[in-house]
């Protein structure tokens, strides 16, 4: 699909479910609140921003910013944040967002893969479920541009390593399946773009037994499989390869 029809398809499917979810906050404003429980709703998201550090003081970029949770988060832990995203449904519900929790958000409509920001604008860039959705050459080397030297980038993407896993989320109903046309989970070849542009690129995996959790209640179980997760995964780095999730770094 041509780049610009793309583009479209993306910001208007994002459109639409931002519209669904406005109806549920304007019935109930408090679900907007986001404290810092919001790290702990799947198990590589407080990992993921442990990888950024200390970020008071720091200019950080939330990078495809979807529902603002993160950009509130990072606000309050001292960063000066500017948000993006494709879709200005999404960015009115993180405009309101940032409002019912009291912290000021830079936010714009932009796109990821020509980013409106001077070279070396941020100390950090965070991205969650949004590097799979774009043209990696090009997302790379714009992501490298604004960031300062030093500075690195975390995301958080779905991975597609593992057969079983892709036969699962191609054929078996499970909620919030909804996807764009042109959205794949990433791949090993599709590192190759972001390890052309940042050499030192790290992928950690999360969620090989417990990605029963896309289906299951959190509960005894899927704690137990997450501690049986931690060991293999220290144990046998390899078994990343058919993690449900990974978090990558990328320093400039």
């Amino acid at each position: 699909m041509p780049a610009m029809d793309r583009l479209d398809s993306e910001q208007r499917f994002h459109d639409r479910q931002a519209l669904r979810r406005a109806d549920t906050f304007a019935c109930d404003p408090a679900r907007l609140h986001v404290d810092d429980a919001w790290l702990d709703h799947e198990t590589w998201v407080r990992p993921a921003f442990a990888a950024l550090g200390d970020v008071a003081g720091l200019r950080v970029l939330d990078y495809g910013c979807g529902h603002g949770m993160a950009s509130v988060v990072l606000a309050r832990r001292g960063a000066d944040v500017t948000a993006f995203d494709l879709s200005p449904g999404y960015l009115a519900e993180a405009r309101a967002r940032a409002q019912a929790n009291g912290v000021r958000i830079d936010l714009l409509c932009a796109d990821a893969e020509r980013l409106p920001f001077a070279d070396g604008s941020f100390d950090r860039v965070w991205g969650n479920a949004v590097l799979h959705h774009l043209d990696l050459d090009r997302a790379a080397r714009e992501l490298r541009r604004v960031l300062r030297p030093g500075g690195w980038a975390v995301f958080c993407e779905p991975w597609g390593g593992n057969p079983l896993l892709n036969w699962a989320r191609a054929r078996l109903p499970y909620p919030g399946k909804g996807r764009t046309p042109d959205e794949h989970p990433l791949r090993p070849r599709d590192l190759r773009p972001l390890r052309r542009v940042f050499p030192g690129l790290t992928v950690r995996g999360f969620q090989l037994l417990s990605m029963v959790r896309r289906v299951l209640r959190p509960g005894r179980l899927t704690a137990s499989l997450e501690r049986i997760d931690e060991r293999l995964l220290t144990r046998f780095p390899a078994l990343q390869r058919f993690c449900r999730y990974v978090v990558l770094t990328l320093r400039r």
